[in-house]
């Protein structure tokens, strides 16, 4: 943990549920994903100082903002946060250049507009500095209120859904500059974003929350390959989320999936019998080509028919549903290699599962799988 890391443990259970714990180094980029609902906004709140938890601890460097144990609780104008709501929040009767100089709260006016200035500079706004915020673009708009965020030389940079009120092309521009400007702000950064491949492109790692509480934290690798449960991965728009059972057959461990017998790479070390939730990732799916055959059709071989076939431009998603399992398979081909296999609703195929990508996630419950 760096020297000016964020560390943050909030819990509530009114009027907001509450049960956070992250922690995001100096430089690094942590997404906060989940419904709508599930308290993202929340906890941006409640480390800015602007929502009061029953409990909680928020830490910056050696700055302690928040700890109800010992009784601190310092007040939004003490925590050097440079926050950027969805809706930007400009003063609409001032000028680009007097939203920021408005935000630097030291210095004499002529300073605070040569910084002012600069910052504009640095998000690619010069020229507009006289703009008022209906003259500027969305994009434009949202660049002012970053610049607006940093102005008061921020410890920590938290983004509220930015980039939603923007068009794809603008959303996926901003992407880029949030990118780039990262690198010049050696301060812990939270985005809240509903959209994952935002989280992907932009974060470090991600952590999902849902109904308050944050279910995993991890690189996008590993939330996208190992979810912690079944719920992570629906989360996470994951599919091919199974159950079945471990068992041991010809002296080797097994996962038992209807009457299949798949082949694990690492041992589980769990009780014969035992039933678990399983992952496969979309990545780990190999579709056996028509005569030619693939690197991995060895492992773990299903069979099934094709229950749907949907083009989306240069990938077709492909349900499979199985022969020795009432379950479907869903993965991505692409589209000229789904029309070269004569994939199609009715046709036969077959794909093989890596051993690799057979996560075992944990013992199933009631309504898992």
């Amino acid at each position: 943990m760096s020297a000016s890391a964020l560390v943050v443990e909030l819990q509530a259970g009114r009027p907001i549920p509450l049960d956070v714990h992250l922690q995001v180094d100096s430089g690094e980029l942590l997404a906060l994903v989940g419904p709508s609902g599930s308290g993202k906004s929340t906890v941006l709140r409640a480390i800015a100082g602007l929502h009061r938890t029953r409990t909680g601890f928020v830490r910056c460097g050696a700055e302690t903002w928040l700890c109800t144990q010992r009784g601190i609780r310092l007040r939004p104008q003490q925590r050097r946060v440079g926050l950027v709501f969805q809706d930007y929040a400009l003063f609409p009767h001032l000028s680009a250049l007097d939203n920021l100089v408005l935000a630097i709260d030291s210095g004499s006016l002529r300073w605070r507009r040569e910084q002012a200035r600069e910052l504009l500079a640095r998000v690619r706004l010069e020229g507009l500095e006289d703009r008022l915020p209906r003259q500027l673009s969305g994009g434009q708009q949202q660049r002012v209120a970053v610049a607006r965020a940093l102005a008061r030389g921020p410890r920590v940079l938290l983004l509220d859904e930015p980039f939603s009120a923007v068009d794809m092309m603008t959303r996926e521009r901003l992407q880029r500059e949030l990118a780039l400007l990262r690198r010049s702000i050696r301060i812990p950064i939270i985005l809240v974003t509903h959209d994952l491949q935002e989280a992907v492109r932009l974060a470090d790692r991600i952590c999902v929350l849902h109904n308050g509480r944050s279910l995993q934290t991890g690189t996008p690798d590993t939330l996208f390959r190992q979810p912690a449960s079944p719920h992570v991965a629906r989360l996470l728009g994951r599919h091919n989320v199974f159950t079945g059972s471990v068992v041991r057959a010809d002296g080797a461990e097994r996962l038992a999936w209807g009457a299949l017998r798949l082949e694990l790479e690492k041992p589980t070390h769990l009780p014969h019998g035992t039933t678990v939730s399983w992952y496969i990732p979309d990545s780990d799916i190999v579709l056996h080509r028509r005569g030619r055959p693939s690197l991995g059709e060895r492992e773990n071989p299903v069979h099934g028919t094709v229950a749907e076939c949907v083009p989306l431009g240069a990938q077709t998603s492909v349900t499979l549903r199985c022969r020795h399992t009432d379950d479907s398979l869903r993965l991505n081909v692409a589209t000229h290699a789904a029309q070269r296999n004569g994939l199609e609703p009715g046709a036969e195929a077959a794909v093989s599962l890596l051993r690799k990508g057979i996560h075992i996630m944990d013992t199933a419950g009631p309504g898992d799988g």
